[in-house]
């Protein structure tokens, strides 16, 4: 790869871009990025299947993303860049690489946008009988399309508040769990161990499906490195935030599991239908809980769409800006890729129109390619760091302002880990599909990025 092309350069951050995110922000939407959602409502699948030891399953897939966060903080801290992992890859293993990883990210971000919009539309649809669904994702899309195509603090205050609420909302149920379980909650009898005793009900293949629920569910951390670029100091910032979302984010995890397999029955059927947090205050007697854990899933879902937005407008500018795409999109004005933004929101409205229109065949070809979309990430982002950690050491140690821990060692767990659950998603027929679809659209953008990498080298 020449050393001249723009991702070789030392860049500080993105030149073009506004540097309006300030610690607050990044640190919020490090937190908020991964509490969505699939933290609120999906979860119940994964403790249907796996009982008491989905914590387990957390536990481990937690492990591995805070190694995946430490090599990507490491990378970002010394490199930032709103291409974030894409640009790593271009510059420890090709242009190639950083095409695959970028495009690929910003299919599942896009699709994902579109995913949220009508989660959130189900709800306020729901709160208002006889509205229809579409007017309420269209009229999300327009709301946050706009706040990006503002300036991005605008997307920084939003996600912070955001982030804030659903932070605040787990930090009371953790509290208000931990008061139920010691016995000290008014009006409640803690159960004790006795929901305990059947630690892992499903055996093997349960503790599985709970493992892979729970990787996915922690996916969209990445959000925070890709904001560093934008941020007043990217070094400092990505460094701050990496380190404190980890130990937060187990925190939040790992913790709330460990208190509704606790307080509520592992097979209890309003796990999955309501969704464990709901469940669980539920069995507390906490009045109204249904329609406060509503309004937090709906906060939780429109945060993901303005973050999502974000992620997709960024990695498609960085991508422009070192020659994988159209260029239209690197057009930035105000300080923001507005371009971008647009096509990012656009595609995102694509798939809600496709979720309408092809429900039974179009629609889930588009969600089983984008399945294990965040796992193809995460072995781009291990191993750039393999080989860029040796560069930095020797060409320019002053920037490993983030240190991966017992390097290489644990950056070879992770990568021995990650092969490990695409195992797993083999052995599992509903997951087995998505490793293939995926694996089939990583392979065509691989060959895409390697063709073009080639026809670039001849000119």
């Amino acid at each position: 790869m020449s050393r001249t092309t723009p991702v070789e350069a030392p860049p500080k951050a993105d030149a073009s871009l506004s540097h309006g995110l300030k610690q607050r922000h990044l640190s919020m939407i490090a937190l908020g990025g991964v509490i969505g959602a699939g933290l609120f409502v999906g979860s119940g699948a994964g403790i249907a299947a796996a009982g008491p030891s989905i914590v387990v399953a957390y536990v481990i897939s937690g492990l591995l993303v805070m190694l995946v966060m430490r090599m990507l903080g490491e990378m970002s801290a010394a490199y930032p860049s709103s291409g974030s992992f894409s640009a790593h890859a271009e510059r420890a293993i090709g242009p190639w690489a950083g095409f695959t990883a970028g495009w690929a990210f910003w299919v599942l971000l896009c699709t994902a946008v579109g995913l949220e919009g009508i989660g959130a539309a189900k709800i306020v649809s729901g709160w208002l009988p006889g509205t229809p669904e579409w007017a309420w994702v269209a009229l999300f899309m327009l709301v946050f399309c706009g706040a990006n195509l503002a300036a991005v603090k605008n997307f920084g205050e939003f996600e912070f508040w955001f982030a804030a609420l659903k932070v605040g909302a787990i930090s009371l149920f953790l509290v208000l769990g931990v008061l139920a379980i010691a016995g000290v909650l008014p009006g409640t009898d803690s159960p004790g161990a006795s929901n305990l005793t059947d630690f892992m009900p499903g055996g093997g293949e349960g503790l599985v499906i709970g493992l892979l629920a729970s990787v996915f569910a922690y996916g969209g951390l990445e959000t925070v490195t890709i904001a560093a670029a934008e941020s007043e100091d990217p070094v400092k910032g990505v460094a701050s935030a990496v380190r404190t979302a980890m130990w937060r984010i187990a925190l939040f995890y790992i913790g709330s599991m460990a208190v509704v397999v606790t307080l509520v029955p592992w097979d209890s059927k309003e796990v999955v239908e309501s969704g464990p947090y709901v469940a669980t205050l539920d069995q507390l007697g906490i009045p109204g809980a249904g329609q406060l854990m509503n309004v937090v899933v709906l906060v939780a879902l429109l945060s993901a769409m303005n973050a999502n937005i974000y992620g997709a407008s960024r990695i498609g500018y960085s991508l422009v800006r070192r020659g994988q795409g159209p260029k239209a999109l690197g057009r930035v004005s105000g300080g923001v890729p507005r371009i971008a933004v647009l096509a990012s929101c656009v595609f995102g409205f694509v798939c809600v129109v496709l979720s309408y229109w092809r429900p039974d065949d179009v629609f889930p070809w588009l969600l089983n390619m984008i399945g294990a979309v965040i796992l193809v990430v995460w072995i781009f982002i291990a191993v750039s760091q393999l080989r860029l950690r040796r560069r930095l050491e020797r060409e320019a140690p002053q920037k490993l302002v983030v240190r991966m821990w017992a390097f290489p060692v644990l950056t070879w767990v992770a990568l021995a880990g990650m092969a490990g659950i695409f195992v797993l998603m083999a052995r599992e027929p509903d997951t087995r599909v998505q490793l293939y679809s995926t694996g089939a659209m990583t392979l065509v953008l691989a060959a895409v990025g390697y063709a073009w990498q080639r026809a670039r080298a001849k000119r």
